[in-house]
């Protein structure tokens, strides 16, 4: 009868150790880039490139939209941008000035957890920043936001909405569910 020697034991023990962060943390990446391509039609996620919020490329795309997984605390929110709203995201994440050049679409189709109507850096819903939960949507960015009048700012109004109307930030929400 052989005796099991701790040595025996310990080496591929600290070997399994050393391999399981590696592991999760592939797995991690895989749920990311699911999480992230879920935010868009299928004929845009397949060629898009994914990113995490510290801006580490999880994969390469080719087709020049941009997807991401939730922002860690927003919790539901994957999303795709094209170029235009990838610069959008940028400034508005940096609370700089935004330009927008031309029309930018960002999907969202899996919705989100909620933000403010009113005020682009929000954190929780306030009895006057009019919090809204919003199911998967379209949004859409223009480059002259006088081009947003006459549309509502009512969530509730039923079709597109003008969300953060007022601010440089302001964008058409457009259900689609």
């Amino acid at each position: 009868m052989s005796s099991l020697h701790p040595r025996r034991i310990a080496a591929p023990a600290l070997l399994l150790a050393a391999l399981l962060p590696a592991l999760a943390a592939a797995q991690t990446r895989d749920q990311m880039v699911a999480e992230a391509l879920s935010a868009a039609p299928a004929t845009v996620a397949v060629h898009a490139t994914v990113m995490d919020w510290e801006q580490n490329v999880l994969r390469e795309g080719t087709n020049g939209w941009t997807c991401f997984p939730s922002p860690p605390s927003i919790g539901n929110a994957p999303m795709c941008f094209d170029e235009p709203w990838l610069e959008w995201a940028h400034a508005w994440m940096n609370q700089q000035p935004v330009a927008v050049d031309r029309v930018g679409v960002s999907y969202m189709l899996q919705g989100d957890d909620g933000s403010s109507n009113t005020d682009p850096f929000a954190e929780g819903p306030t009895a006057d920043n009019h919090w809204v939960v919003e199911g998967p949507h379209i949004m859409v960015i223009v480059p002259d936001v006088a081009a947003l009048e006459g549309l509502p700012t009512d969530p509730s109004a039923g079709g597109p909405y003008v969300m953060w109307k007022g601010t440089p930030y302001a964008h058409v929400m457009i259900p689609v569910h």
